[in-house]
């Protein structure tokens, strides 16, 4: 949410065999941002399931402040279920009908702060900042009031952690009374059949701070950490990965760079390598509903729907690649940073109305199609890099996947050896032509901005 400092590494260029270094996680997830839960319900069903997707993240479902701003929906009012998305009814339907078809979910916890200002929130109650009374908390569940600097950022973990970010009321987290109070309210989700947690703002909140609630919590959900952290800050993600997985803003910043502005040889090596945390606690991503309004990280090397072709293949990659656990971006259009959702919902009659109000990149072919590349290539190391010194690479993935990125705009031809056997496949990341592999070699044309992919999972009948 804050100011962060720009990192590049870059790798070597060239022919060469990465073996099994990356890291990775199984499957892939997406962000429906803003998304109805009526809507996510059935989209579970009648896209996310069948394309293999392993959990949808949701919006925060807890009581929010009122207004049309995204943002509202990160104000707290209490843990009640109503919100923008629907009431507790609504979220649990979609929450059973998503499990029903393989998907889990995640819900976004806000649980660093509560709201600012004062009213009546999304669910009717009242709050009010000013004196610090809400219906779960009151004056002593919050720190002394003070606010973030910027300056802190650098050298102030104590401050980061403890004062208010953008003004709203800090969470005293350490609070016994607080940690139970937060346990409770995600213990509710969980025995609604929430399967994992997003936990917001998490750089805001000391680690031990984030276990004590987590030791409160049922079962073993997943949880991922937003630590935004691009190096030389006096918080580092690294401090959190002991507590659970941590979204790594510095694979988005440079996934963005290099397709944006450098050569694709250069991601020969990408992840830990590059100073990425371990693949094992790292998500993901393109892009998220942050950063590609300018907050949270990467300035303008941040890639997002607006890139078109340039994104659609970034994501490609993030896909093919092995390393961390990636999580797909699904957006609404926006003119301003601070615009709110649709207020169509996104199923019309029974049908998705995507890439107009709602752009659903989730769906474009290739990022969809190559969900399943993913997960039939889980385990499989990076075999037998090729690249032309330039923007145009391939890899083999263990001979379960074989994957050709073309980010010039010339064709490439070319015969590539795929370790994979022979036979017919589906080109998943592109037109979904039939093409043949012989002697474990496939000849193919690959258009200019465009990308070829194939694996095991997906013959030509």
């Amino acid at each position: 949410m804050k100011k962060m400092k720009h990192v590049l590494q870059c790798s070597a260029v060239g022919l060469m065999l990465t073996g099994g270094a990356a890291q990775s996680h199984a499957g892939a997830f997406v962000q429906l941002f803003e998304w109805k839960w009526n809507d996510v319900a059935q989209e579970c069903e009648n896209f996310l399931g069948p394309k293999g997707f392993s959990a949808v993240q949701v919006s925060p479902p807890q009581e929010h402040i009122q207004g049309n701003a995204w943002w509202t929906r990160y104000q707290p009012v209490s843990y009640q279920l109503q919100s923008r998305g629907g009431n507790a009814a609504d979220f649990a339907n979609m929450v059973s009908r998503c499990n029903a078809v393989g998907v889990d979910v995640y819900a976004d916890a806000v649980v660093n702060h509560m709201a600012n200002g004062s009213g009546t929130g999304s669910g009717g109650s009242s709050y009010s900042s000013g004196s610090l009374s809400y219906p779960q908390y009151s004056g002593p569940d919050f720190h002394s009031a003070c606010d973030i600097n910027s300056g802190d950022y650098g050298g102030n973990a104590g401050r980061v952690r403890n004062c208010r970010l953008v003004g709203l009321p800090d969470l005293n987290t350490a609070d016994n009374y607080v940690q139970s109070t937060v346990a409770g309210y995600l213990n509710q989700l969980i025995n609604l059949g929430v399967k994992g947690f997003r936990i917001d703002a998490a750089k805001h909140i000391a680690p031990g701070d984030i276990s004590g609630i987590l030791s409160r919590v049922n079962g073993s959900p997943y949880v991922f950490q937003e630590v935004i952290d691009l190096g030389g800050e006096a918080v580092s993600a690294n401090e959190y990965t002991g507590t659970a997985a941590v979204t790594e803003f510095r694979y988005s910043a440079s996934i963005g760079n290099v397709f944006k502005n450098q050569q694709l040889s250069y991601l020969n090596n990408f992840g830990e390598s590059w100073g990425f945390l371990g693949g094992g606690s790292a998500v993901v991503f393109t892009d998220n509903h942050d950063n590609q309004r300018g907050h949270g990280a990467g300035g303008a090397n941040v890639l997002t729907f607006k890139d078109g072709s340039l994104y659609n293949l970034a994501n490609v990659f993030m896909l093919a690649w092995p390393y961390g656990y990636p999580k797909v971006m699904s957006s609404y259009a926006f003119n301003n940073a601070d615009q709110g959702p649709p207020s169509s919902s996104v199923y019309q009659n029974g049908v998705a109305q995507c890439g107009g109000a709602w752009i659903c990149e989730h769906r474009w072919s290739s990022i969809a199609n190559m969900v399943a590349f993913r997960n039939n290539t889980d385990g499989a190391g990076v075999d037998h890099w090729w690249d032309n010194g330039s923007n145009q690479i391939a890899f083999v993935r263990g001979g379960q996947g074989f994957v050709i990125i073309n980010r010039q705009s010339n064709a490439l031809n070319r015969t590539f050896s795929t370790g994979m056997p022979d036979g017919r496949y589906r080109n998943v990341a592109g037109n979904n032509a039939c093409v043949t592999v012989s002697g474990g070699q496939l000849t193919v044309a690959v258009p200019g901005m465009e990308a070829a992919a194939i694996h095991v999972g997906a013959p030509c009948g």
